[in-house]
């Protein structure tokens, strides 16, 4: 009978990861895993696929845990990393064909279309109220749609050092916001 892994403390459950603890491991998976799957499958949009980048995602982790920098962020954000990098490369090298279309239909002025298939992980309201429309449309089409900042420059006609600068802007507005907001729950 395993003894059972029970922290608060993400410290600790870090330092049992790193000290390769297969029940810290699994402290960590029933934790973590349906929020991951849920955002690899809205990624790349097929469950089965889903299910088996969110076992990719889970191998990097226990392979690479001593990566992860306290430092520079959360155990979680770490993690939604891991996996949104998983499913990405996956759509990456799934890709059929040299050139890929981005459909522009819902990335025009107003963008309704595109703020709503983010409200699965929380970001509807900061983005409504935070990031202007065309530096959102960077963030979805970058981080949820799986292209490149050069491909989507390319698409949407505009310089790559602008798509650069509107991603890096728009990232650091969604993490003021959301750092307020964390401290308006305290």
């Amino acid at each position: 009978m395993k003894k059972p892994f029970t922290t608060t403390c993400e410290t600790d459950l870090i330092e049992g990861l790193k000290s390769h603890s297969r029940v810290a491991f699994s402290e960590l998976y029933d934790r973590y895993a349906a929020t991951l799957l849920g955002v690899i499958t809205k990624i790349v949009k097929n469950e089965t696929e889903a299910e088996d980048l969110l076992q990719d995602t889970f191998v990097k982790v226990w392979k690479n845990i001593h990566r992860h920098d306290p430092a520079k962020g959360r155990l979680f954000t770490w993690l939604l990393n891991v996996a949104r990098n998983t499913a990405l490369d996956h759509l990456r090298a799934n890709r059929k064909g040299p050139h890929v279309e981005i459909p522009l239909d819902g990335y025009l002025p107003g963008m309704s279309s595109t703020l709503n298939h983010v409200g699965y992980i929380g970001f509807s309201d900061a983005v409504n109220t935070t990031l202007e429309p065309k530096h959102w449309q960077i963030i979805e089409l970058v981080y949820f749609q799986g292209y490149t900042q050069q491909e989507v420059s390319e698409h949407l006609n505009l310089p790559l050092g602008t798509v650069k600068t509107w991603t890096r802007l728009a990232l650091i507005q969604l993490r003021q916001t959301f750092r307020r907001d964390q401290f308006a729950f305290q």
